[in-house]
């Protein structure tokens, strides 16, 4: 049983050697734990304060691409590699080494594919009051889109299966968090989220620049990633609200076309066929992107299918006796191979 902890990093370097420190190099049914680092287009020499300290497995982006971008080709890299469990942590040292454990037992028992570390965000003193309720209320959303009790959506600090890792795929350019959550959700997944403690903040949340900006970039990822997945209910939504709302105008017109007031009222008439009309359309939309949806299904499976067949360990049953040291460059064709699997 092998466990990588993956940690994607932009320009880390001072932060780095505290994090790794840290993290723990052996935890209870686990044979092996190794570390991989993402480093997503660093300009201070994050690779090389990894590489020094004895970090076993590096990716490296010859530019900056974003955080989902290295989450998805950091899982890639450990799948290479032969994780049997991925754990995913930030780079900043924000969250508790310890709690690796924790997150962990839930997947060594059987009873989940993917553990989130829950912050208790409700009760964080270094969060202000307008952040807590904005955390609140957007795991609330997730938890509604996804089908999921989500007490902390947004939390970065996560494990998951070799097999939930072969099935996530991400496709926002944004951030990881809130989409593999609903992508679990809808394929009905077994989540857990388990309390977690956090360190002091080192520095400032790159992520969330600034709160409307973070509000405006993750409502896009819901709207969008639920959209992808419940394309008829949202277009059903839509389309048969826009039906109900031109019947009220109909009713109108024919209410006072029969008591006699047969002129001047035909805006009603007009009103209501429009809605009524692009209501039924919307529907339409909505069965189309539902008949979309199986196929996005079976692309789905069969990328799944494709990336399992391409990893060295599901053909060979000896894939742990290969070396550990392994290291990808941007330049290099395995770092080609980690970025189409974050594509897919």
């Amino acid at each position: 049983m092998k466990l990588i902890i993956q940690i994607p990093c932009y320009n880390e370097a001072e932060t780095l050697t505290e994090t790794l420190a840290a993290l723990p190099r052996e935890i209870p049914g686990v044979d092996q734990v190794e570390i991989l680092i993402i480093d997503d287009g660093s300009t201070d020499g994050t690779a090389e304060v990894a590489r020094a300290n004895g970090v076993h497995h590096i990716v490296r982006f010859p530019g900056n691409r974003g955080l989902a971008a290295a989450f998805s080709a950091g899982l890639d890299g450990c799948l290479q590699n032969g994780a049997d469990i991925i754990v995913n942590t930030d780079a900043d040292n924000q969250y508790e080494a310890k709690d690796i454990c924790r997150l962990v037992e839930p997947l060594l028992a059987g009873v989940a594919e993917m553990v989130v570390g829950d912050r208790q965000v409700k009760s964080l003193e270094n969060f202000s009051p307008l952040k807590r309720k904005l955390q609140v209320i957007g795991s609330w959303v997730i938890g509604r889109a996804s089908g999921l009790k989500t007490p902390d959506a947004t939390s970065g600090f996560r494990a998951m299966t070799r097999e939930a890792a072969l099935r996530t795929f991400v496709l926002s350019g944004y951030s990881y968090t809130l989409e593999t959550l609903i992508q679990a959700g809808a394929r009905r997944a077994p989540v857990q989220f388990v309390p977690v403690k956090i360190n002091p903040q080192t520095r400032p949340s790159r992520l969330m620049r600034s709160i409307p900006e973070y509000i405006r970039k993750s409502a896009a990822t819901i709207l969008r990633v639920y959209t992808m997945y419940r394309a008829l209910r949202v277009f059903l939504t839509i389309g048969i609200g826009m039906i109900l709302l031109g019947t009220i105008p109909g009713i109108r017109f024919l209410y006072l076309y029969a008591i006699g007031q047969r002129i001047g009222h035909i805006q009603s008439l007009i009103l209501a066929a429009i809605l009524i009309i692009v209501g039924f359309l919307v529907s339409l939309i909505g069965l189309l992107a539902d008949l979309l949806n199986f196929n996005r299904k079976l692309l789905e499976d069969l990328s799944y299918r494709v990336r399992k067949m391409e990893i060295p360990g599901n053909a060979n049953p000896d894939w742990r006796d290969r070396g550990k040291d392994a290291e990808f460059s941007g330049s290099d064709e395995a770092n080609l191979k980690h970025e189409a699997g974050a594509r897919r």
